[in-house]
């Protein structure tokens, strides 16, 4: 979520409603990721937010409408970060820039992105009708691309479905899985900023390695340990 605790002279209603929305989101991530859509309340989202529940409520009616608005959030934000691509572009560039942003929105927006993955792990029945259309045609509009690069021969032969789910797959599980990563890493409870570009760089290899794209060898960008 945007930052909403910083100072401003802006004390018009538009404007603290929209602080307010941010606090209530940024809590209800939290609480959601820790807690499952049934075990988290909204008097523990307020308690998070640092809000009376009477402001939770007036801003979102019910948990419900709350969860639906987090889940919105992270899968506007994703959507987003592919905007419009055509065949005329660099499918280099295009899709180097898609993952960086990904891996990005995993290190910024982790518990949004564990709430849509416990979602989908109980079987998405508040997205269902999202997947099966808006997602769907999300992605039924960028594969073409997909097949005019392969046509053009800009890359490799690839199943433009199972290009996006291994994307997706990739970057998303710096946030999903998090603390295994950090584990196995040594870091604790989280992952270090190096790590998330460290990931970056690495997926952009194995994606460009797929296509037929030769890329800088992943050993330069590496560095040792801390």
């Amino acid at each position: 979520m945007n930052e909403c605790t910083a100072e401003t002279t802006d004390n018009s209603p538009g404007r603290i409603r929209q602080l307010n929305e941010a606090r209530i989101m940024q809590a209800a991530e939290q609480v959601f990721a820790d807690a499952g859509f049934r075990g988290a309340t909204t008097a523990a989202i307020a308690e998070r937010a640092g809000l009376p529940k009477a402001n939770v409520h007036y801003y979102f009616r019910t948990k419900s409408e709350l969860y639906r608005a987090v889940l919105d959030n992270i899968l506007k934000l994703w959507l987003d970060a592919l905007h419009d691509i055509t065949a005329d572009d660099d499918p280099r560039e295009a899709l180097t820039h898609y993952i960086e942003a990904k891996v990005e929105l995993s290190r910024s927006q982790p518990e949004a992105s564990r709430v849509f993955a416990n979602e989908l792990i109980r079987g998405a029945p508040r997205l269902k009708r999202y997947l099966s259309n808006e997602l769907r045609d999300w992605i039924d509009a960028r594969v073409p691309v997909i097949q005019a690069w392969i046509a053009q021969g800009k890359i490799a032969p690839i199943d433009p479905y199972f290009l996006f789910f291994n994307i997706w797959a990739m970057t998303q599980t710096y946030a999903d899985f998090q603390s295994q990563c950090a584990a196995v890493l040594g870091r604790g409870d989280k992952l270090k900023p190096e790590d998330y570009d460290r990931a970056s760089a690495e997926i952009v290899t194995t994606v460009m390695r797929a296509l037929g794209l030769e890329t800088a060898p992943t050993g330069a960008r590496h560095g040792g340990d801390d």
